[in-house]
C-alpha cells in the first residue's frame, strides 16, 4: 500500500545510517515529511546528502544535526520539525550505539556514553515529542527502537542490553502516561540486523553462519526489514495499538527458548 503516511510529519533520531536511514526513506516514500537528526559530523552530513539524492523528487526532508545525549538537541529537533512542517505526528527514537566489550574490563566512559545515548537520549527526545503532541491536541505515534537484547543477555553487551530494556520500559510507561492524549507508544525490537554497528562482528563467516543457523527464517535481517513495521506503527492502521512490543527478528527469540 502506498501513501500510508500522506500528510503526516515525522521526526527520527539517528536517521542517516542503518535502520534509521531505511525508515526515514520509507516514510518519505509513504508520503510523510521527515526531519532527520544526525550527529552533525562530516560523515553524517555526507550521508544525509546521499539520502536527499535518493529520496523521490519533491519530497520534504530536513536535517537537524546535534548530539542526542543533549536535551537541547531534542528540543531543537521537535521545534524545527514543527517550524518546517507545521506539526509533529510521528516520532521515532532510534539513535543508539553498540560497541561490544568485555564486562570485567569495560571502560566506565563507554558504559556512561552508551547509557546517555541509548536511554538518556531516548528519554529526552520522547518527552519533547510527547509535549509537542499534547500541545497540538490531536494525538500522535511514538516509536521506541529497542532490541531483542532487551529480552536476552549477551556476554559482550552487559553495558548495552540494560539500555535497550530501558527503552522498552520507557515506551511502555509512556503508553500508560500518554494514552489519555491519544498518543500511542510502541517499541520495535530488531534481532540481528546487518548495519554499520555490527559490521566488524559479522565480518567472521563462521560467526555469521552460526547466527543464521539460529534464525528460523535462515538469514540475518536488513534495515529494510524494519520499514514495514515502522510504517504500520506510524500509520492509522495501528490506531488501537499502544504499549506493544514488536519483535522483528526472523523468529530468533522464540527459537532461543
Amino acid at each position: 500500500m502506498a501513501g500510508l503516511l500522506k500528510h503526516k510529519s515525522a521526526a527520527i533520531t539517528g536517521g542517516v545510517t542503518g535502520i534509521g536511514r531505511a525508515i526515514a526513506l520509507e516514510y518519505i516514500n509513504q508520503g510523510a515529511s521527515v526531519a532527520v537528526n544526525h550527529l552533525g559530523d562530516k560523515q553524517s552530513v555526507s550521508n544525509f546528502e546521499a539520502m536527499q539524492s535518493e529520496a523521490s523528487s519533491g519530497s520534504r526532508m530536513i536535517a537537524v544535526p546535534g548530539d542526542i545525549t543533549k536535551l537541547k538537541t531534542a528540543e531543537r529537533l521537535v521545534a524545527e520539525t514543527v517550524r518546517n512542517f507545521g506539526k509533529l505526528d510521528v516520532f521515532v527514537s532510534n539513535a543508539g550505539i553498540c560497541e561490544f566489550a568485555d564486562f570485567l574490563s569495560v571502560d566506565a566512559s563507554l558504559f556512561e556514553l552508551t547509557v546517555s545515548t541509548n536511554l538518556g537520549g531516548a528519554f529526552h527526545a520522547t518527552r519533547e515529542a510527547a509535549r509537542e503532541m499534547v500541545r497540538q491536541g490531536f494525538g500522535g505515534s511514538i516509536i521506541g527502537m529497542s532490541s531483542i537484547s532487551a529480552l536476552v543477555g549477551g556476554s559482550q553487551q552487559v553495558h548495552y542490553t540494560p539500555t535497550k530494556a530501558g527503552v522498552l520500559s520507557l515506551t511502555q510507561s509512556a503508553a500508560c502516561a500518554l494514552g489519555k492524549h491519544n498518543i500511542r507508544c510502541n517499541a520495535l525490537l530488531p534481532g540481528t540486523i546487518k548495519t554499520q554497528l555490527n559490521a566488524r562482528d559479522l565480518g567472521s563467516e563462521g560467526k555469521r553462519k552460526y547466527l543464521e543457523s539460529r534464525i528460523p527464517l535462515g538469514r540475518l535481517g536488513t534495515p529494510q526489514d524494519l520499514t514495514g513495521p515502522a510504517v504500520f506503527l506510524a500509520s492509522d492502521l495501528s490506531a488501537y495499538v499502544t504499549g506493544a512490543q514488536l519483535l522483528v527478528d526472523g523468529g530468533l527469540f522464540v527459537n532461543l527458548q
